[in-house]
């Protein structure tokens, strides 16, 4: 089993703050950028961050077991809480005792509102001041989701972070329309605090929105500082719009949300983006990407990934990763997977093992370099391991804006130079 231990000896935390289901203690600051390393204590558990949480959209990870997200050192797990208040229900939740129970589950699970599937996955009626109405895709009859009854079905689900239904708008959206969502959001956030029933046993997290607008997003972190709550997450990005867009939203939100208390940015899960983000001061994340991506045959690597299903894999006895010590890595090599990964579902487990282990070996490196105080060095050997003499011009701006300069030669004479596009599939070398 694989278990974090870079807090060892960190018992006088530099900043703290106590909600009565969470406490947030930052152990560890960068000195060059606004990154920094904490413990979260939850009611289940007590998860390190910055940290990545696999999705789990019914309360399961594709193809694995609690037991296996234990081995792999996962601290939190999402749910969906439209998929879970369907099916299994919170009648059958609460007769189980809570998800923790149902799925044998004794570490951190947080859930959604619910609100985003209704937007992109429903075939959406109306959004009014009430909450949303959609077609229910089971039996057709239309229904109405309230701040309410998000939070009723999440206390039924016994989650220890709850989030608030949020009116979703696409990224992409501007114009009116992203400011009434901003205040409707803030409306419903009150409701929603107004019907929480568990206050001491689970925590509510409201999220940041205001589309692309520097204005908007201000005034909302603003407003949402005003409710003192247990941690605060930044929304409404990861919806294609363009990344350096992207980073400046995530920015501004860290600037302003409180230091002693956590920051999840949702749907981020690319390596680059958690090494980006980080630096940016934010905490917690969570993204379908690396178990998605596991199902169509991709292995992640810090050079980005490795699409094993084609053929140039087919006679490599190598392992994914040589340095890799999760279980698909040291008992299995490239040319097997090549074929489990083309025709059976054992290669969708095998590889959603490596890929949820790299993504939590990745954000403990990210915290020890934070412990150590070395994480301008980290990050510079992580964008050159994985782009190159080139890097996405996004990512150079970003890390400028926290005083990594990655167009400036390091200790060992190496240097990037932007480029406007914001993907770079593999390294150049």
């Amino acid at each position: 089993m694989t278990t974090s231990s870079e807090f060892d000896g960190l018992d006088r935390p530099l900043e703290t703050s106590n909600s009565p289901a969470l406490k947030f203690e930052v152990l560890a600051r960068c000195s060059t950028t606004k990154a920094r390393a904490s413990r979260m204590h939850l009611p289940h558990y007590t998860a390190h961050t910055p940290m990545f949480m696999p999705v789990g959209t019914m309360g399961t990870i594709k193809g694995l077991t609690t037991k296996q997200l234990e081995q792999l050192d996962c601290h939190v797990i999402l749910g969906n809480t439209y998929h879970l208040g369907s099916r299994p229900g919170p009648e059958l939740l609460e007769k189980a005792g809570g998800l923790h129970k149902f799925m044998t589950w004794d570490r951190g699970l947080l859930t959604d509102s619910g609100g985003f599937q209704m937007v992109s996955l429903l075939k959406l009626a109306n959004i009014t001041e009430k909450g949303v109405e959609f077609e229910n895709p089971h039996d057709g009859k239309m229904m109405m989701l309230t701040p309410e009854m998000s939070i009723g079905l999440q206390n039924s689900i016994g989650a220890d972070i709850m989030m608030q239904l949020d009116d979703v708008v696409s990224s992409l959206t501007t114009g009116p329309r992203v400011e009434e969502a901003m205040w409707r959001s803030l409306r419903w956030l009150d409701r929603g605090i107004k019907a929480h029933k568990r206050p001491t046993e689970q925590n509510l997290f409201p999220i940041v929105q205001g589309g692309l607008d520097e204005r908007l997003r201000t005034i909302s972190a603003q407003q949402l500082i005003q409710r003192d709550s247990p941690g605060y997450a930044i929304g409404g990005l990861s919806g294609g719009e363009a990344k350096g867009k992207f980073w400046r939203m995530v920015s501004l939100s860290t600037d302003i949300l409180p230091t002693n208390k956590p920051r999840y940015c949702m749907g981020v899960g690319y390596g680059e983006d958690l090494v980006v983000c980080s630096a940016l001061g934010v905490d917690m994340y969570d993204c379908v990407f690396p178990t998605r991506t596991a199902r169509f045959g991709n292995a992640l690597v810090r050079t980005g990934s490795l699409s094993l299903h084609k053929g140039k894999y087919r006679n490599d006895t190598a392992p994914i990763d040589p340095d890799c010590n999760c279980a698909t890595c040291a008992r299995y090599s490239r040319a097997y997977l090549h074929i489990a990964a083309s025709k059976e579902t054992t290669g969708c487990h095998l590889l959603t093992v490596h890929n949820i282990a790299f993504q939590m070996r990745l954000m403990r490196d990210i915290r020890q370099a934070i412990v150590d105080d070395c994480y301008p060095q980290f990050v510079r050997s992580f964008m050159r391991t994985r782009f190159g003499k080139t890097v996405p011009r996004w990512i150079v701006d970003a890390l400028k804006s926290v005083h990594i300069d990655l167009t400036v030669p390091d200790e060992t004479g190496h240097a990037a130079a932007a480029i406007d596009s914001d993907f770079q599939k593999e390294p150049n070398l």
